[in-house]
Protein backbone atom coordinates (compact mmCIF):
# COMPACT_ATOMS: atom_id res chain seq x y z
CA UNK A 1 0.00 0.00 0.00
CA UNK A 2 1.36 3.47 -1.05
CA UNK A 3 2.00 5.95 2.52
CA UNK A 4 0.86 9.22 2.22
CA UNK A 5 2.18 12.09 3.84
CA UNK A 6 0.07 13.41 6.32
CA UNK A 7 -0.61 16.84 8.70
CA UNK A 8 -1.45 16.83 12.46
CA UNK A 9 -2.16 20.34 14.23
CA UNK A 10 -0.19 20.01 16.85
CA UNK A 11 -0.34 22.05 20.14
CA UNK A 12 1.89 20.05 22.17
CA UNK A 13 -0.89 19.27 24.27
CA UNK A 14 -1.95 15.57 25.22
CA UNK A 15 -4.56 14.89 22.77
CA UNK A 16 -2.56 16.29 19.79
CA UNK A 17 0.97 14.32 21.24
CA UNK A 18 -0.87 11.17 21.69
CA UNK A 19 -2.18 11.45 17.69
CA UNK A 20 1.14 11.86 16.78
CA UNK A 21 2.41 8.59 18.44
CA UNK A 22 -0.53 6.77 17.16
CA UNK A 23 0.36 7.54 13.55
CA UNK A 24 3.69 7.32 14.07
CA UNK A 25 2.80 3.50 15.23
CA UNK A 26 0.07 3.27 12.38
CA UNK A 27 -1.75 1.92 15.87
CA UNK A 28 -5.16 3.36 14.81
CA UNK A 29 -7.62 2.13 12.17
CA UNK A 30 -7.97 5.73 10.90
CA UNK A 31 -4.42 6.41 10.68
CA UNK A 32 -2.50 4.19 8.09
CA UNK A 33 1.40 5.25 8.95
CA UNK A 34 2.23 7.79 7.18
CA UNK A 35 5.38 7.84 4.98
CA UNK A 36 5.89 11.98 6.57
CA UNK A 37 4.06 14.05 9.14
CA UNK A 38 4.10 17.37 9.32
CA UNK A 39 3.21 18.81 12.76
CA UNK A 40 1.49 21.99 12.07
CA UNK A 41 1.86 24.16 15.06
CA UNK A 42 -0.29 27.39 14.70
CA UNK A 43 0.67 30.80 15.86
CA UNK A 44 -2.07 33.42 16.53
CA UNK A 45 0.16 36.05 18.14
CA UNK A 46 -1.23 35.11 21.30
CA UNK A 47 0.54 32.58 23.10
CA UNK A 48 3.13 32.26 25.54
CA UNK A 49 6.07 29.84 26.44
CA UNK A 50 6.69 29.90 23.13
CA UNK A 51 9.31 26.37 23.33
CA UNK A 52 6.62 24.21 25.29
CA UNK A 53 5.62 22.47 22.21
CA UNK A 54 9.10 22.16 20.23
CA UNK A 55 10.60 20.33 23.49
CA UNK A 56 7.79 18.27 23.55
CA UNK A 57 8.02 17.04 20.09
CA UNK A 58 11.63 16.81 20.33
CA UNK A 59 11.33 14.54 23.47
CA UNK A 60 8.81 12.49 22.11
CA UNK A 61 10.69 12.19 18.97
CA UNK A 62 13.31 10.42 20.18
CA UNK A 63 11.09 8.90 22.83
CA UNK A 64 8.71 6.98 19.79
CA UNK A 65 11.89 5.59 18.09
CA UNK A 66 12.94 3.90 21.04
CA UNK A 67 9.45 2.35 21.66
CA UNK A 68 7.45 1.59 18.50
CA UNK A 69 8.95 -1.59 17.03
CA UNK A 70 10.63 -1.37 13.29
CA UNK A 71 11.94 1.78 14.18
CA UNK A 72 13.59 2.04 10.71
CA UNK A 73 9.95 2.55 9.48
CA UNK A 74 9.18 5.44 11.41
CA UNK A 75 7.66 8.13 8.92
CA UNK A 76 9.95 11.57 8.86
CA UNK A 77 8.44 14.15 11.05
CA UNK A 78 8.56 17.94 11.17
CA UNK A 79 7.32 20.50 13.49
CA UNK A 80 6.63 23.42 11.46
CA UNK A 81 5.32 26.97 12.75
CA UNK A 82 3.04 28.78 10.72
CA UNK A 83 1.84 32.00 11.67
CA UNK A 84 -2.03 32.36 11.00
CA UNK A 85 -1.99 35.89 13.27
CA UNK A 86 -3.36 37.76 10.45
CA UNK A 87 -6.22 35.66 9.43
CA UNK A 88 -6.99 35.61 13.58
CA UNK A 89 -7.14 39.60 13.53
CA UNK A 90 -9.58 39.62 10.18
CA UNK A 91 -11.69 37.20 11.20
CA UNK A 92 -12.36 38.44 14.59
CA UNK A 93 -10.39 40.21 16.88
CA UNK A 94 -10.63 43.42 14.02
CA UNK A 95 -14.35 43.50 14.17
CA UNK A 96 -15.65 41.66 17.30
CA UNK A 97 -17.93 45.10 18.01
CA UNK A 98 -19.74 44.52 14.80
CA UNK A 99 -19.38 40.91 14.41
CA UNK A 100 -21.03 39.68 18.41
CA UNK A 101 -24.28 41.13 17.98
CA UNK A 102 -24.94 39.69 14.79
CA UNK A 103 -24.30 36.52 16.61
CA UNK A 104 -26.30 36.76 19.39
CA UNK A 105 -24.21 38.60 21.59
CA UNK A 106 -21.52 35.65 21.87
CA UNK A 107 -17.71 35.34 22.10
CA UNK A 108 -16.47 33.53 19.09
CA UNK A 109 -12.95 34.34 19.94
CA UNK A 110 -11.78 30.84 19.90
CA UNK A 111 -13.72 29.45 16.91
CA UNK A 112 -12.45 31.99 14.81
CA UNK A 113 -8.98 31.63 15.86
CA UNK A 114 -9.34 27.41 14.87
CA UNK A 115 -11.02 28.62 11.53
CA UNK A 116 -7.61 30.56 10.93
CA UNK A 117 -5.73 27.39 11.98
CA UNK A 118 -7.38 25.28 9.63
CA UNK A 119 -7.25 27.67 6.77
CA UNK A 120 -3.69 28.29 7.28
CA UNK A 121 -3.26 24.27 7.66
CA UNK A 122 -5.49 23.96 3.98
CA UNK A 123 -2.81 25.96 2.34
CA UNK A 124 0.20 24.19 3.66
CA UNK A 125 -1.27 20.94 2.75
CA UNK A 126 -1.99 22.17 -0.51
CA UNK A 127 1.09 24.03 -1.52
CA UNK A 128 2.82 20.78 0.38
CA UNK A 129 1.06 18.01 -1.62
CA UNK A 130 -0.11 16.59 1.83
CA UNK A 131 -3.67 14.92 0.91
CA UNK A 132 -4.93 14.60 4.69
CA UNK A 133 -4.95 16.62 7.78
CA UNK A 134 -6.30 15.49 11.40
CA UNK A 135 -6.73 17.23 14.73
CA UNK A 136 -7.13 15.84 17.94
CA UNK A 137 -10.22 16.90 18.56
CA UNK A 138 -12.12 15.38 21.80
CA UNK A 139 -15.83 14.96 22.85
CA UNK A 140 -14.43 15.29 26.46
CA UNK A 141 -13.85 18.62 25.12
CA UNK A 142 -17.20 19.50 23.41
CA UNK A 143 -17.68 22.57 25.85
CA UNK A 144 -14.49 24.38 23.31
CA UNK A 145 -16.87 25.77 20.65
CA UNK A 146 -14.55 24.70 18.17
CA UNK A 147 -14.55 21.02 19.11
CA UNK A 148 -18.70 20.90 18.31
CA UNK A 149 -19.30 18.38 15.95
CA UNK A 150 -21.01 21.62 14.18
CA UNK A 151 -17.52 22.75 13.68
CA UNK A 152 -15.61 19.64 12.20
CA UNK A 153 -18.07 18.95 9.92
CA UNK A 154 -17.96 22.33 8.51
CA UNK A 155 -13.87 22.41 8.26
CA UNK A 156 -14.29 19.24 6.77
CA UNK A 157 -16.65 20.27 3.54
CA UNK A 158 -14.12 23.34 3.80
CA UNK A 159 -11.10 20.99 3.11
CA UNK A 160 -12.63 18.66 0.98
CA UNK A 161 -13.20 21.65 -1.83
CA UNK A 162 -9.35 22.10 -2.15
CA UNK A 163 -8.67 18.38 -2.06
CA UNK A 164 -7.63 17.78 1.54
CA UNK A 165 -9.26 15.27 3.61
CA UNK A 166 -9.75 17.18 7.31
CA UNK A 167 -10.69 14.62 9.86
CA UNK A 168 -10.73 14.29 13.74
CA UNK A 169 -10.04 10.64 14.18
CA UNK A 170 -9.84 10.39 18.41
CA UNK A 171 -12.94 12.27 18.78
CA UNK A 172 -14.76 9.53 20.41
CA UNK A 173 -11.57 7.66 21.31
CA UNK A 174 -10.53 10.19 23.77
CA UNK A 175 -13.89 11.07 25.45
CA UNK A 176 -11.99 10.50 28.87
CA UNK A 177 -8.47 11.89 30.02
CA UNK A 178 -7.79 8.22 31.30
CA UNK A 179 -7.86 7.40 27.70
CA UNK A 180 -5.26 9.56 26.41
CA UNK A 181 -3.26 9.51 29.49
CA UNK A 182 -3.16 5.47 28.74
CA UNK A 183 -2.18 5.75 25.39
CA UNK A 184 0.46 8.19 25.99
CA UNK A 185 1.64 6.50 28.93
CA UNK A 186 1.50 2.96 26.85
CA UNK A 187 4.45 4.92 24.44
CA UNK A 188 6.60 6.22 27.75
CA UNK A 189 5.34 9.71 26.93
CA UNK A 190 4.63 12.16 29.12
CA UNK A 191 0.85 12.19 30.03
CA UNK A 192 0.70 14.88 32.00
CA UNK A 193 1.74 18.99 32.16
CA UNK A 194 0.83 21.12 29.16
CA UNK A 195 3.42 21.18 26.49
CA UNK A 196 1.00 23.65 24.59
CA UNK A 197 2.17 27.76 24.30
CA UNK A 198 -0.49 29.35 26.82
CA UNK A 199 -3.07 31.50 24.70
CA UNK A 200 -4.21 34.40 26.09
CA UNK A 201 -7.79 33.69 25.10
CA UNK A 202 -7.72 29.66 26.28
CA UNK A 203 -10.14 30.36 29.41
CA UNK A 204 -12.41 33.05 28.07
CA UNK A 205 -15.89 32.43 28.53
CA UNK A 206 -17.96 31.68 25.54
CA UNK A 207 -21.79 31.07 25.74
CA UNK A 208 -22.03 30.65 22.10
CA UNK A 209 -23.61 27.42 20.75
CA UNK A 210 -24.27 25.14 17.82
CA UNK A 211 -26.53 27.85 16.22
CA UNK A 212 -24.45 30.67 16.51
CA UNK A 213 -21.37 28.79 15.39
CA UNK A 214 -23.01 27.52 12.79
CA UNK A 215 -23.95 30.46 11.20
CA UNK A 216 -20.66 32.64 11.97
CA UNK A 217 -18.90 29.74 9.98
CA UNK A 218 -21.66 29.81 7.40
CA UNK A 219 -20.71 33.75 6.85
CA UNK A 220 -16.54 33.27 7.08
CA UNK A 221 -16.09 30.12 5.34
CA UNK A 222 -16.71 31.42 1.71
CA UNK A 223 -14.40 34.40 2.53
CA UNK A 224 -12.14 31.82 3.19
CA UNK A 225 -12.24 30.04 0.28
CA UNK A 226 -11.85 33.10 -1.94
CA UNK A 227 -8.73 33.67 0.20
CA UNK A 228 -7.25 30.62 -0.42
CA UNK A 229 -8.01 30.41 -4.26
CA UNK A 230 -6.60 34.33 -4.21
CA UNK A 231 -3.54 32.90 -2.26
CA UNK A 232 -2.99 30.04 -4.40
CA UNK A 233 -3.62 31.66 -7.94
CA UNK A 234 -0.99 34.59 -6.61
CA UNK A 235 -3.62 37.37 -6.51
CA UNK A 236 -2.05 39.09 -3.40
CA UNK A 237 -4.08 42.04 -3.44
CA UNK A 238 -7.58 40.07 -3.52
CA UNK A 239 -6.26 37.68 -0.82
CA UNK A 240 -6.05 40.95 1.53
CA UNK A 241 -9.32 42.19 1.01
CA UNK A 242 -10.99 38.91 2.03
CA UNK A 243 -9.96 39.83 5.38
CA UNK A 244 -8.83 43.99 5.25
CA UNK A 245 -7.44 45.05 8.70
CA UNK A 246 -9.37 47.15 11.12
CA UNK A 247 -8.96 51.18 11.56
Amino acid sequence: MHKQELAILFSGGTDSLALYALAVAGHHSELPRPRRIHLLHMLNGMGRFPDFPRNRFDVARTILAAQVSRSNEIPEADLVELDMGRLFQGLWLDRYEELMPRFGGRNLVCVACKLGMHIRAVIYCAEHLVPRAVAGYARKQDFYPEQTLVFMEKIAEFSSRFGIKTSFPVYDDFSDDMTTRQVLEDFGLPSTGGGERKCLFCQTLTTAGEKEISRYLDEMIPRAVDYVDFRMAGRLAEAAACFPPGR
